[in-house]
């Protein structure tokens, strides 16, 4: 298992990370809750990483903290969700909301996200409210990384549909918030907040 990465970081472009360790470019998958504390291209970066493997690939997804990976492996073990869509979570509302959430048994929050219907919704509630009734906050397909040539709204426009959010909601989203001057991540941090409204 590859638990931890440090290296330097060759390009975001969310969803996807490439991070140089000793040569190697390693691709690594990471939620929005990360994209907001990378630091700039070039500089170094460390990375806890959750590695899958399935029959036809190795994916390694990365997180800016312990509790986001520790999250991200609670949720890929409840029935019906996998990588993808506990990504779309911690991108859609972070480890401390995501628990306090399932505490308040908020099944209308977690439909808001992309990918979660109702059922799904339920399900990770009954399934994770005896891990957060405790107080705790955390129990303790990549393609090759290439540059999206474009404005800081196309990019995050971008990062939004490898989300799984539809180009209609995409398009309501991104004109609802952006403004002139603001970055890729900015724009994508006030899109999804709006997205779970």
């Amino acid at each position: 298992m590859i638990g931890r990465i440090a290296g330097r970081l060759l390009a975001k472009t969310p969803p996807l990370l490439l991070v140089d360790v000793g040569g190697v470019g390693y691709e690594i998958e990471a939620p929005m809750s990360t994209f907001y504390k990378l630091p700039a291209v070039g500089e170094a970066v460390v990375l806890h990483t959750h590695l899958t493997v399935r029959e036809d690939a190795h994916l390694l997804f990365g997180f800016a903290t312990a509790q986001e990976r520790a999250l991200f492996r609670e949720l890929i073990r409840v029935s019906g969700v996998g990588p993808k869509l506990a990504l779309a979570v911690l991108s859609g509302v972070g480890v401390d909301e995501f628990w306090i959430t399932v505490r308040a048994g908020d099944v209308v929050r977690l439909t808001k996200l992309p990918g979660i219907g109702r059922k799904t919704a339920d399900r990770l509630i009954v399934e994770m409210r005896d891990r957060a009734a405790g107080g705790d906050e955390a129990p303790a397909a990549i393609g090759a990384v290439s540059a999206v040539p474009g404005s800081p709204l196309q990019e995050a426009r971008h990062a939004l549909a490898a989300l799984g959010y539809k180009p209609a909601e995409i398009q309501r989203f991104t004109e609802a918030v952006y403004k002139d001057g603001m970055s890729t991540e900015q724009i994508i941090q006030e899109a999804l907040k709006r997205a779970v409204r």
